[in-house]
């Protein structure tokens, strides 16, 4: 289980809503796993093709979210998640990604500065990282 991350980095959530859509600055690609797909499709009663499109060359992702006109991802009501407890993966590691780098045999956790959330609130340990990285990996 070896993976860096930023030491003494703070994050708390503020609920803004930025990472569920589209910005000036960035489009937003909400990539989904197909059991993460299935899972949304089962607890809502709506088929897959409802909310997200096929996509390729992404694995292990195969879905991207549907947005609506605005750019938002569809399950964004009122500046919340309606799916909540169903949110992708994705959606539970923002602002942190986790990327994996062949020449080292390690995982990164890297993270941007779009979201208002760092810098604020509690510092992130190891084992909030690790924490993640589980999640990431039980996943998968």
């Amino acid at each position: 289980m070896d993976f860096t991350y930023p030491v003494d980095l703070q994050f708390d959530c503020n609920r803004c809503g930025l990472c569920c859509g589209d910005t000036k600055q960035k489009t937003r690609h909400i990539l989904l796993l197909e059991a993460e797909a299935k899972k949304i499709a089962s607890h809502t009663s709506r088929l897959i093709p409802d909310f997200s499109g096929e996509i390729k060359d992404k694995l292990p992702y195969v879905y991207e979210m549907k947005k609506t006109s605005e750019g938002k991802c569809v399950y964004l009501k009122d500046n919340q998640c309606s799916i909540y407890p169903l949110r992708p993966l994705i959606c539970m590691f923002y602002p942190f990604e986790l990327k994996f780098d062949e020449k080292k045999g390690l995982h990164n956790f890297d993270f941007t500065l779009e979201c208002p959330g760092i810098n604020q609130g509690k510092v992130f340990h190891k084992k909030d990282f690790k924490k993640l990285f589980e999640l990431a990996q039980g996943s998968l």
